[in-house]
């Protein structure tokens, strides 16, 4: 038989022309539904091993596939939540049905939604991403369609004067001062600042690190502690036998919380965010006279294109080239 019941659902058990055994659930205590999985896919089998088709793959086959083989990306969580959202979408969607018409309507519904361009291109991102593996590597499709990204503006690098940071300083309750002091200190991004544990931390050395599977890119992060990291680290000892940062003896897990917002309010701080604090380090590093490729490992980006973001605030180098032109006098 090719067809057995194990306790209330039936599952497919046949030979495939090639030798290979085929077993698996219907997921279904139905005997007619099972019958029809179960010829479908025998048919399926046939055709692909004698005739050399394709198998037919949906959406959801591509999707669990990305996940499994992304398992590794501190972005996962961000893949499933924009991928339920396509759910709506593209769910039992043949992946050959999926066109240029289709992710344009993605495009024009999540614009609906009153998303930012830069928040529909990362669902555009994703689908792109996806589809390029069904063709490049997965060999699922012949050909992808385009994906079109929106335009971006180009926004500039937030960052604040030391004045300003010290202005904001004063402002902050006593534990978000000594996190905001830690971010200007090290770079470090907030969820590594609220999750950092003495164990990563050697005051002696003067140094704490990230460890892969904290950090974005997965790479470990060395953090070299100034005179003010340390500071703040040493206001901290005996609060919490784990956890550096803490709040009434827990520790920490919001940052742009109402008492930070309030505290950007009084000092007058417009359109400033915690992880502009990152932005604030980076540029005060590279004024600094920092070179880029020092910046980079600093800050642990994978790519030079991020650590360029920040170049045009280190012109030292070109001012020699200026004078050139000092002959000129006044024009």
């Amino acid at each position: 038989m090719s067809l057995r019941k194990r306790g209330a659902v039936w599952w497919i058990d046949f030979v495939a022309p090639s030798g290979e055994r085929v077993r698996r659930s219907t997921e279904t205590v139905n005997k007619a539904q099972a019958r029809e999985l179960h010829d479908k896919l025998r048919s399926e089998v046939w055709r692909r091993q004698r005739l050399g088709e394709r198998p037919k793959r949906i959406w959801q086959d591509a999707a669990v596939r990305w996940l499994r083989e992304q398992a590794h990306k501190a972005t996962l969580e961000d893949d499933r939540q924009k991928l339920r959202w396509l759910d709506r979408f593209l769910a039992n969607r043949d992946l050959e049905s999926i066109n240029r018409a289709l992710i344009d309507a993605i495009s024009e519904a999540k614009q609906a939604e009153g998303c930012s361009n830069a928040t529909v291109n990362r669902t555009l991102s994703l689908i792109r991403s996806i589809l390029r593996k069904c063709t490049r590597d997965w060999e699922w499709l012949d050909r992808a369609p385009t994906v079109r990204l929106l335009k971006e503006p180009t926004r500039r690098i937030r960052f604040l004067t030391h004045d300003q940071a010290a202005a904001l300083l004063k402002e902050l309750p006593p534990h978000l001062r000594d996190m905001a002091t830690f971010t200007l200190a090290t770079g470090l991004r907030a969820a590594n600042v609220t999750g950092l544990t003495w164990e990563q931390v050697d005051l002696e050395r003067k140094l704490a690190w990230v460890h892969p599977d904290q950090a974005k890119a997965r790479k470990a992060i060395a953090v070299p502690l100034n005179g003010a990291a340390i500071e703040v680290l040493e206001r901290q000892r005996g609060q919490h036998a784990e956890r550096v940062f803490t709040y009434e003896g827990a520790p920490v897990g919001q940052l742009s919380t109402k008492a930070w917002y309030k505290a950007l309010k009084r000092v007058g701080i417009a359109d400033f965010k915690w992880h502009d604090l990152r932005h604030t380090w980076a540029s005060w590093h590279v004024q600094a006279g920092t070179p880029l490729f020092a910046l980079q490992e600093l800050a642990g980006w994978e790519s030079e294109r991020m650590v360029r973001r920040y170049a045009h605030l280190a012109a030292n180098h070109l001012a020699v080239y200026a004078g050139n032109l000092e002959s000129l006098g006044t024009f």
